[in-house]
């Protein structure tokens, strides 16, 4: 398979110099080699200073050696079409596994995940505040933090709860004092039991996102630290995972337009300030 994989790419392969140059070379033979491949004919020329020629008449004869394949090797045109399928498949797996794109397509899809969950965060967080808004509205407020105020509105409930409630968890003395004070002269109407309900579910998934969102960057940082070390240390994690999967794999990032780069970068100056 590494045989096939290599002269697939044009690539001489060490095995197939080895045997070149032990029935060529060391044969004494002066012949000059028909190569369909032209790259894989300079190769061979630069490498081992064999003649090889490439022309329409050595792929007419290629061709005819494929199809009069079965006859030649002596086996049925069914079995031949079975070990040219299980030979496809054996090879196909073979380049999937090996991939040097693998490890980038983790980065890709890992940054794409993290991007989409952020979009959703905002909505949930969003409708969130909205909805538990018309019941306690000053607590948008007093709280600015989303994941705090989806932790404080999971243990408050009701707002007549929040005297009996303790927030030391999540919010300071100081908070906690104006958040109970606020709840007694608070404007917002009334709300059911139901509707509570609904909104506290709604603060637990935005919980459980979060954290799920906190491990999936741990994941996207230790994969750039290990992948594109310089590129994680120049621009950032997040930026580098981009850069990373609009341009495709590592080995094509240098050629990708200057443009892009100046693109990424300056989101990241902003949404740092």
């Amino acid at each position: 398979l590494t045989i096939a994989v290599e002269t697939e790419v044009s690539r001489l392969e060490k095995e197939l110099k080895k045997f070149l140059k032990k029935v060529v070379i060391d044969g004494g033979l002066q012949e000059q080699i028909a190569v369909q491949d032209a790259t894989l004919g300079k190769a061979i020329k630069d490498s081992l200073d064999l003649p090889c020629v490439t022309s329409s008449a050595i792929s007419e004869l290629y061709r005819g050696i494929r199809q009069q394949a079965p006859s030649l090797l002596g086996i049925s045109e069914e079995n031949m079409g079975l070990m040219s399928l299980g030979l496809a498949h054996s090879l196909s797996r073979y380049k999937l596994k090996f991939s040097p794109d693998k490890v980038d397509t983790m980065i890709i899809q890992a940054i794409t995940l993290l991007d989409d969950i952020d979009k959703e965060l905002n909505n949930y967080i969003m409708r969130c505040r909205e909805w538990y808004g018309w019941h306690f509205p000053e607590l948008t407020r007093i709280i600015t933090d989303n994941l705090v105020y989806a932790k404080v509105v999971q243990a408050l409930g009701e707002r007549t709860n929040a005297t009996s409630t303790d927030f030391s968890e999540y919010v300071t003395e100081d908070i906690e004092a104006e958040i109970k004070k606020t709840s007694e002269i608070s404007m917002g109407t009334e709300i059911s039991e139901e509707d509570i309900m609904n909104i506290q579910y709604l603060c637990t998934q935005i919980t459980t996102i979060s954290e799920y969102r906190a491990q999936l960057y741990e994941y996207l940082k230790n994969r750039m630290n290990a992948i594109a070390p310089n590129l994680t240390i120049l621009v950032g994690e997040l930026v580098g995972a981009r850069l990373i999967a609009h341009a495709g794999p590592l080995l094509t990032l240098p050629s990708t337009p200057r443009q892009l780069f100046r693109f990424l970068v300056l989101r990241k100056l902003c949404s740092e300030l």
